[in-house]
């Protein structure tokens, strides 16, 4: 019979770390998982700052903030004329800065929710939205563009790549050239990070080639890179700012340019988010199913996709023409 080995005594592997060592890298970890997107926490930090700033002006403290105190501050909110989705996010943010501390939030107590029950009852919860605009619009938008200038070609990529991808604008202002897979189908745009992704797993866009050249995505961003290499740049941010006279910079776009070139582009009152709601409404007057949407826009319920549909033309998808009268 085969004699199994023997023990041996284990290697050594460095020294054993105590199990207090961990408390400080899990403190990090768990505040980094409340914390959630960029955008979140600036919006939270701006919140959370008008309501320290309101509670110094009132003598009353801010962490812990009692609920006579979070109720008092809504209330002055919603008096000021603030919006009801306003009002909510300032609430989350006093909850989120009192999970952090590891302290009850006043924003959990039942009258509390009755109150902001009260005050969305009396102004309404609509929510203001980015409207969405025709297909036929926008390809004149697009292939009306001067494209003997470079910012021409870039926001040409900009806007054509951003509805056919249904991007958000934090995710089109993020993407680097090494983000971009050409294939003989079209384009595969890979997303390290968005906001309903947020541990970096593996996610991506894919974008076909249009038959109108003048307004294919994929064409309009090969534009883009070709002037890009020409000027050297062949790695890095993919959308970039401009000096003066039309001279590239490395910089790359922020969310705010990024927003103020798609409002220059296609005029007032669309926005960058205009792009994603586009996307959603003009492919599900086309016939595509939640399925097929969310394969693009990454949304995880079909509520969102509904949310996101801007059918506001009554004859638009509507049930009543096959009556078959």
């Amino acid at each position: 019979m085969e004699k199994l080995p023997l023990p041996t005594e284990p290697r050594a592997v460095g020294t054993a770390r105590h199990i207090d060592d961990y408390a400080e890298s899990a403190a990090r970890y768990v505040q980094t998982g409340q914390q959630g997107a960029a955008n979140t926490q600036r919006a939270y930090a701006g919140d959370w700052k008008r309501f320290t700033a309101w509670c110094h002006e009132h003598g009353r403290p801010s962490l812990p903030a009692d609920v006579p105190t979070a109720a008092a501050f809504v209330t002055s909110l919603a008096e000021a004329g603030k919006k009801v989705a306003t009002i909510q996010r300032h609430c989350a943010s006093l909850s989120k800065a009192h999970q952090l501390a590891g302290l009850p939030t006043p924003t959990d107590d039942r009258q509390f929710r009755v109150l902001l029950e009260g005050i969305s009852r009396e102004k309404g919860v609509r929510q203001k939205q980015a409207p969405a605009f025709t297909l036929a619009y926008f390809k004149r938008v697009v292939q009306g563009i001067d494209l003997d200038r470079p910012d021409g070609i870039r926001d040409r990529a900009l806007l054509l790549l951003g509805l056919a991808g249904a991007f958000r604008r934090d995710e089109l202002a993020s993407l680097d050239i090494e983000h971009l897979r050409f294939d003989d189908d079209g384009l595969v745009v890979e997303l390290p990070k968005s906001k309903t992704n947020q541990k970096g797993e593996a996610e991506e866009k894919a974008i076909f080639f249009a038959p109108d050249r003048r307004s294919c995505p994929v064409r309009a961003v090969k534009d883009w890179l070709e002037l890009l290499h020409q000027q050297g740049q062949t790695s890095g941010a993919l959308f970039r700012s401009f000096h003066k006279g039309q001279r590239l910079s490395r910089r790359r776009l922020s969310t705010f340019s990024l927003n103020e070139i798609v409002q220059l582009r296609l005029g007032m009152p669309y926005t960058a988010h205009s792009l994603r709601a586009s996307f959603v409404t003009i492919a599900k007057l086309n016939g595509a199913d939640d399925a097929e949407v969310m394969n693009q826009t990454k949304h995880k319920t079909t509520s969102m996709i509904r949310r996101y549909t801007r059918l506001d033309n009554i004859r638009q998808h509507n049930a009543a023409q096959k009556l078959g009268l």
